[in-house]
């Protein structure tokens, strides 16, 4: 007698699933004390760091971090100008990177575009300066800078547009290549054999002072940063942008021109960046080199992310970097790998916090439907068995 062989087969679910959150899951206020207290128990952690490897007690470290920063002990209000002004550098760079980071365009080459408007900005004053009046050589070198930011954004994103290269590695590549061409027109320009470009090589020519040496760069990104938050939300191009880093096949469905799209917000993201190199060379420093930019334009990419590519939360995390990069030069620590230490233990709970916001952990409980099954599968292998002891 023959019998059919009936097996289920059971499909094991996992333990626990990560899901990602609906958009407005959780209240801006609550995302909001979350990372508040993300940021306080990380500085807990690197005061008992603080504690235990450099000897230095919680209350003295904390203490002397924001001393470093806004210069508590101190009459002078210098130190505080310098925060704020470090503070502007930082946000440039990320609003410069935030319109193509929201467009899904990797953007790695912000060094590199700021290296080469500082560069052009360089030129003009070294070829220019005390040829015509300082004011024209303050609007030619401005021009110049935004100009060759926009040409080197621009290269990657018309080979990312019409033959979908990878910018990820094209904008890395460029980087490189401005380095160099900063070296060699720093080579060209030195002829004391001294290697360094100074200000008196570039016949002291830097941009005019509002107030104090610190409120040009302040008040310019300040504007940059208020004009970015309206195109990003509330401009027609901004709302582009965002389609087509969502899906650039629903963009093209509703009529975007995804290529058009990728050129111009490059061609902005390069304009800010060689604003930037401006303000790093015809202001603050005075002169160009290979480190101008400070790797910086790295350190951009992490404040843009951390805001959510939105200006304004920029600000925020682009202070809590400069915090701590101030803070920690201000410990005067002989071992300076512990100041990169604290800085990157900051960004890793921060970068955690962030993960609990945005995704949720799903426990998978044993449903009542599951033990139906079983109890089903171990019936039939009964019968099976009671039938196979018959037909012996």
């Amino acid at each position: 007698m023959g019998f059919i062989d009936h097996k289920e087969k059971t499909v094991r679910e996992p333990l626990f699933q990560i899901i990602k959150r609906d958009k407005d899951a959780i209240k801006l206020w609550k995302a909001i004390l979350i990372r508040a207290i993300a940021i306080f128990g990380a500085f807990i952690v690197i005061s008992i760091l603080a504690w235990t490897m450099m000897k230095i007690d919680p209350i003295t470290f904390i203490s002397k971090m924001f001393d470093g920063v806004f210069g508590f002990s101190t009459s002078s209000n210098r130190r505080i100008w310098i925060t704020v002004r470090n503070l502007a550098i930082l946000l440039c760079f990320a609003v410069a990177l935030a319109p193509a980071f929201k467009m899904k365009f990797w953007n790695i080459g912000a060094e590199g575009q700021v290296l080469m408007g500082g560069l052009a900005c360089a030129a003009c004053m070294y070829y220019l300066g005390g040829v015509i009046p300082d004011a024209l050589v303050w609007v030619i070198m401005i021009v110049a800078g935004i100009l060759t930011g926009i040409i080197w954004a621009v290269i990657p994103a018309i080979f990312k547009a019409f033959w979908n290269t990878n910018e990820t590695l094209f904008t890395l590549m460029m980087n490189y290549v401005a380095i160099q061409l900063v070296k060699f027109f720093t080579d060209i320009w030195v002829k004391d054999g001294s290697g360094t470009l100074t200000t008196r090589h570039l016949h002291n020519i830097k941009l005019p002072e509002i107030g104090n040496a610190y409120l040009l760069p302040v008040i310019v990104v300040a504007t940059l940063t208020i004009l970015m938050f309206v195109y990003l939300k509330y401009s027609k191009h901004g709302y582009e942008l965002s389609v087509v880093g969502e899906s650039e096949n629903t963009a093209k469905y509703i009529g975007v021109n995804v290529k058009k799209v990728i050129i111009r917000t490059m061609a902005l993201s390069g304009a800010i960046c060689g604003i930037a190199g401006i303000l790093l060379v015809g202001g603050i420093n005075g002169t160009v080199n290979t480190s101008t930019a400070g790797g910086q334009g790295f350190t951009g990419i992490i404040v843009a992310w951390l805001g959510k590519f939105n200006p304004i939360y920029m600000v925020l995390t682009a202070f809590l970097l400069v915090f701590l990069n101030r803070g920690t030069v201000a410990l005067n620590l002989t071992n300076n790998a512990f100041s990169n230490i604290i800085t990157g233990i900051v960004i890793f709970i921060v970068l955690g916090c962030e993960f609990f916001i945005v995704y949720k952990i799903k426990l998978h409980k044993k449903s009542k439907h599951d033990s139906t099954k079983s109890n089903n599968f171990i019936s039939d292998k009964s019968a099976v068995t009671d039938a196979q002891k018959e037909e012996t």
